[in-house]
Formats: C-alpha cells, structure tokens, sequence
C-alpha cells in the first residue's frame, strides 16, 4: 500500500519510524512539511527524510507543497497530520476533499476538518467509494472510534463521558496533589512540554469540545459543531474548590459529556468520586461509553504523543489495507 503523507510535526514523524521500524507493507511514496515536498513513487527514504527534517528543519524540495503532493503524487491513502485549524479546518479540509475527490483514502489525525464538515466528508467518502479514518483526532491512542463504529456496533449509544485533555487533567491532578495554585500548575506543564506557549486552546475547554463533537457526530451521524457545544474550563478553579471535593473524598476534573437523547453536548469542570473511573492522573485520557447491549464500558490510555498518536494512525492504515484486500479477493 501506497502512502503520502502531510505534516512532519511530531505526530508525522513518529508515523514515519514506525513506518521504519515496523515491516507493515507500506510504502511511504511523498511526504510534505510546510517548507517543502518531496515525492518518490517507488518510495522515499524515510532515514533520510527524517534526518533531513531535523539538520535542515525541511524534508525535500522547497519548490513543492502539500497540495503538489495531494495532486501529483502516487498514492492509494493520503495521511494529513498537518496542525488543526480549528475555526476553518483548512488547509487540511482542503487536502482531504481533493484526495476523496480523487478517489483516494483518507486517514488523518486533524480535528479541523472532521469536526467542521464531518457530513460533508462522510458523503463525499461514500459516493467516491474510499475510506475516511480518524481514530486519531480523539484520544491518542485510545481506540474509540473503532470501538464505536466496529467493536460496539448494534449498540445503541446512551452516552459518553471522558477526560479528554492531557493538559487539564496534568493541572488538575498537580493542584490537587500537592495544593499547587492553577497558575504553578500550568507553569509546570509547560516546563515539562504539556501545555503551549498559550495554553487557551485546552485550558478553556476547547480542545475537549472539539473531540466531543467528533464522538458525538460519529455516533449520532449528525452535523453538530463547536458552537452547539456548553464549554466551560479549568482557568477559574480555585485550590479552595479542591479542598472542598477532597473533604467529600471527590475530586475534579474536566469532564466532555454527550447524551443524545436529551440533547446533552457539554464540557465542564465536574464533581467525581476519587474511585470513579474517570479520575485518571497526570496525562491519561479516560472515556466511559453507555450502552443498551454492552452495558458501561471505559477505556483508558494515552491521550497525546508521537508514537501514541502514530498507532492510531497505522492502525487505520492497517484497517484500510486489509480491507481494499479483502474487497480485491472477492472480486478476482
């Protein structure tokens, strides 16, 4: 199977060693960065683009992009990891629908796209016959969306509830742990590579109600959005409001919710047993499905990571390959 890929951020980087390391009969074809392109039909060298990338910080000729890649490369599945624009979703919506339109599989981690035009692209995918994967967006490497449309499926989907933001439950495990302050927290994240420059994007509950629409659009098939949902962050959580839950044996954390039936789309700071399943530390994600048939199932993992986030990834490219070879089988 023929791959390009999008993205030479961590995330690009660590699908690519894996790629390397792991003899999985994929054929890496073009990669791009936002500098440059490079393309090799019977397959780059991905030491050598890797290594590139980190001497030079670009991976291959400079006069190429993304979208000479998307247009003139020869692939069978396109991987966009390029960083999430989470207002517009482009350039990555872009890349995308120019791949399907194309008659190409898509599989990305990008949140932009899949949470701002998720009907648009999965009626796109279904009337161009290719595959449109995301495991990736939610979760790191917490297999959620394979559990909702493959291993739970028949199941009616009652709720789902989880800690969706490393960043946030670091803080909030670290303020609650050692009586740090909101701002002591976060400066400790940010020293050890948790949180951004500008942390806004996860500390105000954004990143988490973006990831809460994808579930929610992949189990309702609806065509919900940022704006649909209820957001409130950790940025005015006291340490006094920690005491407070410790005294009742509870703690904090920001939880993302969907309730289909009664029109629950929301993420908030919430009150929780210190036992419940959700309390994970530091930068574990953890989600709790409810369903009519499976009854409560929760799944805990790592949220972020290069390696992490590459595993959901070669996993929907595993998915996409046995599946074009089954298809072949049947019909040779």
């Amino acid at each position: 199977m023929r791959v390009a890929i999008l993205g030479m951020g961590s995330v690009g980087r660590g699908v690519l060693q894996m790629i390397e390391e792991k003899n999985l009969g994929i054929t890496v074809t073009a990669v791009a960065d936002s500098k440059s392109a490079l393309m090799d039909r019977d397959g780059i060298r991905i030491e050598e683009v890797l290594e590139a990338k980190r001497i030079h910080g670009f991976c291959g000729d400079k006069s190429l992009g993304a979208m000479d890649v998307v247009t003139g490369a020869a692939y069978d599945v396109l991987v966009e990891v390029t960083p999430t624009n989470a207002g517009t979703g482009e350039p990555a919506l872009t890349h995308i629908l120019t791949a399907m339109e194309r008659g190409h599989h898509v599989v990305t981690s990008n949140k932009g796209p899949i949470s701002r035009e998720f009907s648009r692209l999965r009626s796109i995918a279904a009337e161009k016959g290719v595959q449109l994967r995301y495991e990736a967006t939610v979760g790191g490497a917490i297999p959620i969306i394979h559990t909702l449309t493959q291993g739970l499926a028949g199941n009616r989907i009652l709720a789902i509830f989880g800690v969706l933001n490393g960043t946030c439950n670091f803080i909030l495990t670290r303020m609650a742990a050692e009586g740090l302050t909101y701002e002591q927290a976060l400066l400790e994240a940010r020293e050890m590579g948790y949180a951004e420059a500008d942390p806004t994007y996860d500390v105000k509950g954004i990143d988490p109600a973006i990831k809460l629409v994808i579930l929610a659009n992949t189990i309702c098939r609806e065509t919900l959005k940022l704006e649909d949902v209820e957001i409130t962050g950790i940025d005015l959580l006291t340490n006094d409001a920690l005491r407070l839950a410790e005294e009742q044996h509870c703690t904090i954390r920001l939880i993302a919710e969907a309730i289909p039936d009664r029109g629950i789309l929301r993420v908030a700071p919430r009150l929780l047993p210190i036992s419940h399943p959700l309390v994970v530390e530091g930068t574990l994600n953890a989600i709790t499905i409810e369903t009519d048939m499976a009854g409560e199932i929760t799944l805990i993992g790592k949220g972020a990571g290069s390696v992490e986030t590459a595993s959901a990834i070669i996993g929907d490219l595993l998915y996409i390959r046995d599946a074009h070879a089954g298809s072949h089988s049947k019909t040779t």
